[in-house]
């Protein structure tokens, strides 16, 4: 059975996870506890980043290249399409995703968790102590100083009127590229996770994020694309 070593709320590691769903197949989730825990995925794979899954002796790191393992193992269902055209079209937008998207996902997340404590303390991994997890959601917002001069409001500019094109793109077809799922898909829809969490982030995460983004009536039917998608598996392991 494969095995991928993960951070849960990493949207890297949910890309692989999407990507094995969307594929059928049956994964085993392990969780690694930051710091400590990493010391054994070094001596899995030779280096410290999540994700990494396990194929029987072999340890591929790497979400993008996870992907392209499991096309060439598993070409079911092809995540990068077999026409040249369509998949540098998808390796473009996989890039952007795991690159510009990510990086400014992350600042708005960073952002929307320095003023919210219940945000804060549920993005906590669970095998951090009590204490330690309280002790951090309670902290107060005056040692960030003005963390708004930290945020590049040209950035999050950019992305919101990225993020407004792809959802125009999603209220009329339901892949970004072709006529089936691809790479694109997942690796958009992955990153969309650190602005509203979906179910599968657990009770604690799921619908938080950054208001901003959640409460913006121009992408709402890119949240709901994101979500149909995550049922769409949660569908298929039921049946």
């Amino acid at each position: 059975m494969l095995e991928i070593h993960q951070f849960r709320n990493s949207p890297f590691c949910l890309k692989v996870r999407m990507a094995m769903e969307a594929k059928g197949l049956i994964y085993r989730s392990v969780e690694v506890t930051p710091g400590l825990g990493q010391l054994s995925i070094f001596k899995l794979s030779g280096q410290r980043q999540v994700p990494i899954i396990i194929d029987g002796e072999t340890a591929i790191a790497d979400s993008t290249a996870i992907i392209r393992y499991l096309d060439d193992r598993h070409p079911e269902t092809k995540l990068i399409p077999q026409n040249p055209k369509e998949a540098a079209q998808v390796e473009l937008i996989e890039d952007w995703a795991d690159t510009t998207f990510a990086k400014s996902t992350k600042s708005a997340l960073l952002q929307a968790a320095a003023f919210d404590k219940h945000l804060r303390a549920a993005l906590i991994p669970e095998e951090v102590p009590t204490y330690l997890r309280t002790a951090f959601s309670n902290v107060d917002c005056d040692w960030i100083g003005n963390i708004n001069e930290l945020i590049d409001q040209d950035e999050q500019n950019s992305l919101l009127s990225s993020l407004e094109k792809i959802s125009d793109v999603v209220k009329d077809n339901q892949w970004l590229v072709g006529d089936s799922i691809s790479a694109a898909d997942i690796a958009v829809a992955a990153q969309l996770s650190l602005l509203k969490f979906p179910c599968s982030s657990g009770n604690s995460l799921k619908g938080k994020g950054c208001p901003q983004f959640i409460n913006d009536p121009r992408l709402q039917s890119l949240f709901d694309w994101r979500d149909k998608l995550e049922m769409s598996f949660l569908e298929k392991r039921i049946n």
